[in-house]
């Protein structure tokens, strides 16, 4: 055996050393040609179609077992047996929206928010979107809106991921672009594309980028157009309301006082600060003005700004003006709900000082552009008394102060940077004084609130977006949204995507549209040129005509390199057609012209974007009733479950 395994060893050996005297290889020979191609198999049977995903809601009347003050069982699942119904074999998962009764929560002011219609149908609205998402998601489900992915295996660990989301969130900020419409982004973020030297319709906004988007329907409960007010007190409490009146709902009457009582809604803000958040507020408008106001306020009239703004009735009969009740909200607060301590708005920003200052000149501020800056009839000087309320709190009113503020020892601010609103984007160098940018705020309003452990929620509202709208002036409009979205920009930049909730929106959309057939990277200010020709194209009159336009307002006005929007108020409406021909429209104060000459140009009824990311981002999908951003913003913080165990 051991002979014959080296002899095989022998052979082998002396076939390797035969290969190693053997000649070098010939070249390859030329390639064969390719045989005939065989014959294709037969197609396979079709796969089975897939079933649908169905959802189902149902009423439940009181005394039901799981809802015994009523509310929705919302069941989910797969129609497997494609006949249309979901069967209870087929329910994946079922979720309930309960009415609370009076036991479940002592105050009645909370109470009027969980009761009422438009909160349960939000409440609802939220659970539907959720379940459009987890259906969508088949079982690869984002943990939140950034990059993180969590694969499941099945239906009950996704309802279990889901639910896990809710109060994951430490920080809220909401975003708000007073007048907003898909038109002016649109414009907008064309315009800023060709300031950086693009064509621009490629170019994207900062909140362009955020994953999750849907749509909000604007309307008031009494208005098919609505107003800031009611919209954003939608926002804010999760409750729709009328036009003109702040943080009450339907039952109120404008205008009367002593239909606010009882009608009071409680706000997001509001519930951040009891559950020990942090809170800001920041606005390019008055900060008494409609959007902020909704924040923290209770009004039977938005125009109740200062004292002078009331009729006598009302002040007899106990209402305070808004800017009273800024000042004082920590104590307006803490007196609704026994037991309960908070510590006030930490960050203020934004104009109108005239509401917080006595009519005398005494008080002027150093920049006050008028003779008498103050509009109370009252005596008080409530920036005295918001300084004496917060020792440890700066109070600021121009842009040296702002840039002294040390954000990381500061506790509290309070700015007041304008008479009446701060300036428009374009005109904000022309401030007396100087102003920040709504960037600059945002920053420095984050930076400080940033230093609660708990976490804050902040609302930062551009409002001269609106203003230059009603002016008719898109110069003015889309330089403030621009602007509005560098705000956004540097807010994503300093928070964390994994515990920051923030949401873009606006509360209306305006009479203003994007028009004509205008060729690829054309001047978005300017006017029309029509695809493949060098000339601006012509109306029916031989005139050009702009592509930006309004349906209603003021109309033409060429006030060259004017940036102030507001000049367009000392003339009267513009009727009829202007030969623009030698008219540079793509100027600052160029106003556009308008189809319907009024005083002022008008909101629009149009559905609004949404925008966000972070936790519970992923239930802003579809069109949603206006008041559902609230309990996108409740879902992320828990914020009613937190208010209710510090009450209790």
């Amino acid at each position: 055996m051991n002979l014959f395994k080296l002899s095989l060893i022998a052979v082998a050996i002396a076939g390797l050393s035969a290969c190693s005297l053997e000649g070098d290889d010939g070249q390859d020979g030329v390639d064969g040609a390719d045989g005939v191609a065989g014959v294709d198999g037969s197609n396979g049977a079709d796969g089975a179609n897939g079933s649908n995903s169905l959802t189902v809601q149902t009423q439940l009347p009181e005394g039901d077992v799981n809802c015994p003050n009523s509310g929705v069982r919302i069941d989910s699942g797969l129609d497997t047996d494609n006949d249309g119904t979901l069967s209870d074999s087929e329910i994946t998962s079922t979720s309930y929206v309960c009415v609370p009764g009076a036991s479940s929560v002592d105050n009645s002011e909370i109470l009027t928010s969980l009761n009422n219609e438009w909160f349960v149908d939000g409440q609802t609205e939220v659970e539907n979107n959720k379940q459009v998402w987890m259906n969508a998601t088949s079982g690869n489900a984002a943990a939140s809106s950034n990059v993180s992915v969590a694969t499941v295996s099945s239906q009950e660990e996704l309802d279990a991921m889901v639910q896990n989301l809710r109060g994951t969130v430490k920080n809220v900020i909401l975003f708000v672009g007073d007048g907003m419409g898909v038109s002016t982004v649109t414009a907008a973020r064309i315009l800023d594309g060709q300031m950086k030297g693009l064509e621009g319709e490629e170019n994207q906004l900062s909140f362009d980028r955020f994953p999750f988007s849907g749509l909000s329907k604007t309307y008031n409960v009494d208005a098919q157009t609505p107003d800031s007010a009611g919209t954003m007190t939608a926002m804010m409490s999760g409750i729709k309301t009328d036009v003109g009146v702040i943080g009450v709902d339907e039952d109120i009457e404008r205008g009367d006082c002593s239909t606010v009582a009882g009608n009071e809604l409680v706000t997001a803000l509001e519930l951040a600060e009891i559950a020990g958040k942090s809170t800001g507020i920041i606005s390019t408008a008055r900060i008494t003005h409609a959007t902020p106001a909704a924040t923290y306020a209770k009004s039977a009239d938005r125009n109740w700004e200062d004292i002078s703004d009331m009729p006598e009735a009302a002040v007899t009969a106990g209402c305070t003006d808004i800017a009273d009740q800024l000042i004082n909200f920590e104590s307006n607060l803490e007196a609704k709900f026994d037991g309960v301590d908070v510590d006030g708005i930490e960050v203020v920003m934004g104009g109108g000082r005239r509401h917080f200052l006595p009519r005398d000149a005494a008080f002027n501020s150093p920049d006050a552009a008028s003779s008498t800056e103050g509009d109370r009839t009252d005596g008080r000087d409530l920036t005295a008394e918001w300084q004496d309320l917060y020792t440890n709190g700066v109070y600021v009113f121009d842009q040296s102060g702002f840039d002294g503020l040390d954000t990381e020892t500061t506790e509290r601010v309070f700015a007041l940077f304008n008479e009446s609103h701060m300036q428009y984007e374009a005109d904000r160098a022309n401030d007396i004084a100087g102003e920040p940018s709504v960037a600059e705020m945002t920053s420095a309003a984050i930076k400080v609130l940033d230093n609660n452990n708990e976490g804050f929620f902040l609302m930062v509202e551009s409002g001269r977006i609106d203003h230059a709208h009603h002016a008719g002036n898109a110069y003015g409009a889309l330089h403030d949204t621009i602007a509005f979205a560098e705000a956004v920009a540097a807010a994503d930049e300093l928070t964390n995507d994994e515990d920051t909730l923030i949401i873009v929106t606006a509360d209306h959309g305006h009479v203003f549209t994007i028009a004509g057939y205008p060729k690829r990277g054309n001047p978005i200010l300017g006017k029309v040129v029509n695809v493949g020709a060098e000339d601006a194209a012509t109306a029916a009159d031989g005139t050009p005509y702009t592509t930006l336009g309004y349906t209603n307002g003021l109309g033409f006005r060429n006030l060259g390199d004017v940036t102030n929007s507001d000049a367009s108020y000392l003339a009267g409406p513009d009727t009829g057609r202007e030969d623009i021909t030698d008219v540079d429209t793509t100027t600052p104060g160029y106003h556009q012209e308008a189809l319907v000459p009024l005083g002022s140009e008008t909101h629009s009824g149009e559905d609004v974007g949404i925008y966000a990311k972070g936790p519970g981002a992923f239930l802003v999908n579809g069109t949603n009733e206006q008041s559902v951003i609230f309990h996108v913003m409740d879902f992320a913080g828990d914020f009613v479950s937190q208010a209710e165990s510090a009450i209790e």
